[in-house]
């Protein structure tokens, strides 16, 4: 299993950077860390008619099923408990078409904290979700930053989210939103008073109310939980982030987390990097890819299609991308999507039997210890 953070001589995750100008998470112990982990962690994907019996025959509870989540993560070299809600419902062939029509993505809940608290040492996140503005969410709630029930809702999140968590040394930090629209949403709806503005108004009042949800959302979290990290929004790289928003972020989060998803080609992983380092020197904060992936059709899933055809091309992509983003010594961690494949999502690095797809998860494993490995030689 994980490290024993629990030991009295261990701190809590922080970051920091390396005299030679290199990132990375520190553990409990003052170790480098990146964190490599698996989104999408959800039982749901096996309770589906055609394979709740294999739940029931390798698992039986919902407890079970988070020991065999853990031996799969460090088993294939991850170390990170990634977000662990999952995509099961709407209309996924608009879901990367954040300027289109509005979707609707249901997603389902993340793991109960006691799940999360003993998962066997492994190192995780927790998602703080502050406001209901998801590029997914078909029916967004742009909620008045200024307003007192605002502040009132902040803090009472932020006690209940932390209440748990505060004192954990597994725990790296807390994610707020999944991809923010701070760019106008799909629905047309957005912050209020935005109505009539010229663009430098419009830029204006966007940074306002960007540090206003940062500074009171922050403050809420570290009222009750001065001890762990936030990780911020996980903002929509493929769709972009205003510099408005992300220079009104800097002062208030640890960590600059985006979510990109990109094909194989070599000038797709180039532009995914020069985005993300654009967006590391507005803010000078490490980054976190906090959700990447790909897929190829499959038995079950045959219209997901993409630039790949088979799995073991799925695996050399991934092995290539990693290795690629860990060069860059400002990039601090690496989150995958997703675990095992579903009717909704429709891929994963299992199938829907919860058998790995091989050709892809050896080079995942090969993969990940490289880039453990390389975290440490940029600490030096």
């Amino acid at each position: 299993m994980g490290k024993n953070y629990a030991s009295e001589d261990a701190g809590y995750f922080r970051v920091q950077q390396s005299k030679s100008g290199g990132w990375a998470f520190v553990d409990p112990f003052g170790e480098p860390f990146v964190s490599l982990a698996l989104n999408h962690l959800d039982d749901s994907d096996l309770r589906y008619p055609h394979n709740v019996d294999v739940f029931d025959r390798k698992y039986g509870t919902r407890r079970n099923w988070v020991k065999g989540v853990v031996r799969d993560l460090e088993d294939l070299n991850f170390n990170t408990i990634g977000w662990t809600g999952q995509y099961i419902s709407g209309d996924w062939g608009k879901a990367l078409d954040w300027f289109g029509d509005p979707i609707d993505l249901g997603h389902s809940s993340p793991w109960p904290d006691e799940l999360l608290l003993d998962a066997g040492g492994m190192p995780y996140v927790v998602q703080i979700r502050v406001q209901e503005i998801e590029d997914w969410n078909g029916h967004p709630a742009f909620r008045d930053v200024y307003s007192e029930d605002f502040q009132k809702y902040a803090d009472w999140i932020a006690r209940r989210m932390t209440s748990d968590h505060k004192n954990s040394r597994n725990l790296i930090g807390y994610f707020l939103v999944d991809i923010p629209a701070w760019l106008p949403h799909a629905s047309g709806r957005f912050w209020p008073g935005f109505e009539g503005l010229s663009p430098e108004e419009h830029d204006a009042k966007l940074f306002e109310v960007a540090t206003q949800y940062y500074k009171t959302v922050t403050e809420a979290i570290r009222r009750y939980d001065p001890n762990h990290l936030i990780l911020g929004d996980r903002y929509n790289g493929n769709k972009g982030i205003p510099e408005t928003v992300l220079r009104a972020m800097a002062p208030f989060v640890d960590v600059l987390s985006v979510q990109y998803f990109t094909g194989k080609a070599e000038a797709e992983y180039t532009k995914m990097i020069s985005d993300l380092r654009q967006w590391h020197d507005i803010t000078d904060k490490p980054v976190v890819i906090a959700d990447i992936g790909n897929w190829v059709p499959t038995e079950m899933n045959p219209h997901r299609t993409s630039d790949m055809q088979t799995h073991a091309e799925r695996g050399e992509d991934y092995a290539q991308g990693l290795a690629r983003v860990m060069a860059e010594p400002w990039i601090i961690g690496w989150h995958w999507c997703g675990y095992i494949e579903n009717l909704g999502r429709g891929w994963g690095i299992k199938d829907p039997y919860d058998e790995f797809y091989s050709d892809l998860t050896d080079r995942i494993r090969e993969a990940n210890a490289a880039a453990q490995t390389a975290v440490s030689m940029r600490m030096e």
